[in-house]
């Protein structure tokens, strides 16, 4: 099992859970994050003034998914994500050595 970790532009969300439905990966955990990459954040101007923009919203998707389907759920996520434009985001993917679903006790792949 494997947890993969996307951090992704918030308007791109939908994309990338439809995307891992149609891979019947269901489960996520979906945090709203604030940060920056490459980009380093960015100048705004509101009500006549110019501020800097230091940390760009982001949201944080956590998919716990089986080995087998690890590559089609990063891939999923990639095309989801994707906008060509620079703040796409990132994918992590780490092991996870157990797992267990609290109500039935189910461990491993059937945890999931």
């Amino acid at each position: 099992m494997k947890l993969v970790i996307a951090v992704i532009k918030p308007f791109k969300l939908d994309e990338v859970r439809d995307a891992l439905t149609k891979l019947e990966i269901h489960g996520m955990t979906l945090t709203e994050v604030k940060g920056y990459g490459r980009q380093k954040g960015h100048a705004e101007i509101y009500r006549g003034a110019e501020y800097v923009v230091n940390f760009i919203p982001k949201v944080r998707i956590e998919v716990a998914v089986p080995d087998s389907l690890v590559d089609a759920a990063v891939e999923a996520i990639r095309t989801g994500a994707h906008s060509g434009q620079i703040g796409d985001g990132k994918i992590f993917v780490q092991p996870i050595e157990q797992a267990m679903r609290i109500r039935t006790a189910e461990t491993g792949d059937g945890a999931l």
